[in-house]
């Protein structure tokens, strides 16, 4: 088990993290405002099951086997990117609909949860995160290092949870709120397919 002192040190490290604005959170906020909080906590959840993923991946050794393979890191990541201007373009064309038909972009929630974790899932970086980050908080002196680092992936992944409810909860209320507004409604699977089609592009120049 960690020990306190360098868990609540740790917890406060993660917690600067997972409140700063990046991609996940981008992800969430554009699906709470175009399709509701509920929505949004969808994807927030979907992001966690990725990440959790990831975690056993670099626990396991196979994030550094990625690391390694320039190859494979880099099919990775542009299976990763084209899926998410997949999205973006699927929404900025209102889902191939004719344009007397298009509406707002939502999607249902058990749709956000699938189209989050594999969006996460393709993001090699993420896998490197944990496998250079956690390490650093682990202490043989505390016990089996396999355990520790559960512990700690567990914990990243619940805080990042949290924030990502926060987000969601929040942009889904001014999405509601938003999504009343014609002119707002005209332009909202246009602001949401370009973000998605921009978190694709950013996960496309990422260097390994």
């Amino acid at each position: 088990m960690v020990d306190a002192d360098t868990l609540a040190t740790y917890v406060m490290i993660v917690l600067v993290f997972v409140f700063i604005p990046g991609p996940a959170t981008l992800l969430t906020v554009a699906r709470a405002t175009s399709s509701g909080a509920k929505a949004g906590i969808a994807t927030g959840v979907g992001i966690a099951a990725g990440d959790i993923i990831h975690t056993l991946l670099a626990v396991l050794g196979l994030s550094a086997i990625i690391a390694t393979s320039a190859l494979l890191f880099s099919v990775i990541k542009y299976l990763g990117a084209a899926y998410l201007i997949y999205l973006g373009i699927r929404t900025l064309t209102g889902g191939g609909l004719p344009a007397g038909q298009i509406k707002t972009a939502r999607v249902s929630p058990s749709t956000a949860f699938r189209q989050a974790i594999y969006s996460e899932l393709l993001n090699p970086k993420t896998g490197l995160f944990y496998l250079s980050f956690l390490p650093q908080f682990v202490h043989a002196e505390n016990g089996t290092v396999f355990l520790q680092l559960i512990e700690l992936g567990l914990v990243f992944v619940l805080l990042g949870l949290f924030s990502t409810i926060i987000f969601a909860l929040s942009a889904g209320v001014l999405g509601s709120y938003l999504r009343r507004n014609p002119t707002v409604v005209k332009w909202q699977n246009k602001v949401v397919g370009v973000i998605l089609c921009s978190l694709g592009v950013r996960l496309a120049l990422q260097e390994q």
